[in-house]
């Protein structure tokens, strides 16, 4: 047996309490991998939105996923809790080891050691506007990590199959609309312009040494497992807060950006159809619809009995309760990007041709479900408050 080093990553186990949690070097057998008939699958970004959805499809598809997951001193598992708490998954199926996209010795190690048939790298400070306070940061970790990634693969020699995460913000300030595989690109934020980096670098990994690998160039995805500072989520948090007494006034930025919203597990689906086909190529994963960001609150608002009605214009702008007369929902020029991107609308014909790809779950479901998903969370929150 064949231990990975606590430097190169600990998998944490769970004990009897649920804040009882010991860290723990991952046993890997090189023997029993390479017998077990199993793919392995490397998820950086396992914990985020995205990660947790993907590592549940290849589990359930039979793969042994590992998972890179950074050190902190406070644990954010929650979205894959259900896998790594059940004792027939973690540490048979499901390994977490430590890494960092910012560490690329530790990442040439893990590699090596995992000896993975996909990568999937998912690991990124996604967040727009955060990204022109942490250009540098954003930078080291969404464009020089998918390097250090990339160099992991070439130098160990391990022969998987690379996915890169690319985002529906490289198009920025659209030159056509929709937005396809071909359209130029014209990024609007240090974020985007991370993303093109490691982008145009999974393409010349790609023709330089003959890696596999995939650019999945996706709009905007969305689930109750959002980030909580995303617009999306942040208003149906706001909206269920305000029916359960919790907010007075959810505050926004831009009511009039339209984007092409998604289903986020079907995105992941998306994913790993575009790494089990015969040659690489990359694929724009989006609905083909665009809604503006006062109609999801409309909606999300709606869902949970308060109907909207709008007065004023621009920054005057709000969302008042049409049954009480109170202000819901308002405009702060703060939540404003220095560079706005106004509307990205995807063109998903592509990898509907070529991955059989489909987004199934259409914006009025989604929004509802997010809606109903978080007031059931702050409920029972709340109730649990009231109790002790």
């Amino acid at each position: 047996m064949e231990a990975v080093s606590p430097a190169l990553g600990a998998a944490l186990r769970p004990s009897a309490g649920h804040d009882a949690w010991r860290d723990r070097s991952t046993v890997l057998s090189g023997a029993s991998m390479a017998n077990s008939g199993a793919k392995r699958a490397l998820i950086t970004g396992i914990t985020g939105q995205d990660g947790s959805y993907l590592m549940d499809l290849l589990l359930e598809k039979g793969y042994e996923v590992h998972g890179i997951v950074r050190h902190s001193s406070s644990f954010n598992r929650s979205r894959i809790e259900h896998a790594y708490a059940n004792p027939k998954l973690f540490e048979k199926q499901l390994f977490l080891h430590y890494g960092d996209m910012l560490d690329g010795v530790a990442l040439t190690r893990l590699v090596e050691r995992v000896a993975p048939h996909e990568v999937y790298n998912l690991a990124a400070q996604s967040h727009v506007q955060v990204s022109f306070a942490l250009p540098e940061y954003t930078t080291q970790v969404d464009a020089v990590g998918g390097l250090r990634l990339l160099e992991a693969l070439r130098e160990t020699g391990v022969s998987a199959r690379y996915y890169q995460a690319s985002t529906s913000e490289l198009y920025g300030k659209v030159q056509a609309v929709p937005q396809n595989e071909k359209t130029p690109f014209y990024p609007r934020s240090p974020y985007a312009v991370a993303k093109l980096y490691a982008y145009w670098l999974a393409i010349n990994y790609r023709e330089a040494y003959g890696m596999y690998t995939v650019n999945g160039i996706l709009f905007n995805h969305e689930s109750p497992r959002r980030g909580e500072n995303f617009v999306t989520r942040k208003i149906t948090l706001g909206a269920a807060k305000i029916k359960l007494g919790l907010l007075d006034t959810l505050l926004l930025g831009n009511l009039d950006a339209k984007r092409d919203w998604g289903y986020a597990p079907e995105y992941v689906e998306g994913m790993w159809r575009s790494l089990q086909q015969a040659a690489p190529s990359d694929y724009v994963l989006a609905t083909g619809e665009t809604h503006t960001v006062r109609e999801f609150a409309t909606l999300a608002f709606d869902t949970l009995g308060i109907k909207l009605e709008w007065r004023g214009e621009g920054a005057n702008e709000s969302g008042y309760d049409s049954a009480t007369g109170e202000r819901r929902l308002g405009i702060d020029p703060v939540f404003h990007r220095p560079t706005e991107v106004d509307l990205l609308l995807g063109d998903p014909t592509f990898a509907k041709q070529q991955l059989g790809w489909i987004p199934r779950t259409k914006f009025q479901e989604l929004c509802r479900m997010m809606a109903l998903a978080d007031f059931e969370l702050l409920g029972k929150e709340s109730r649990t408050k009231r109790a002790f």
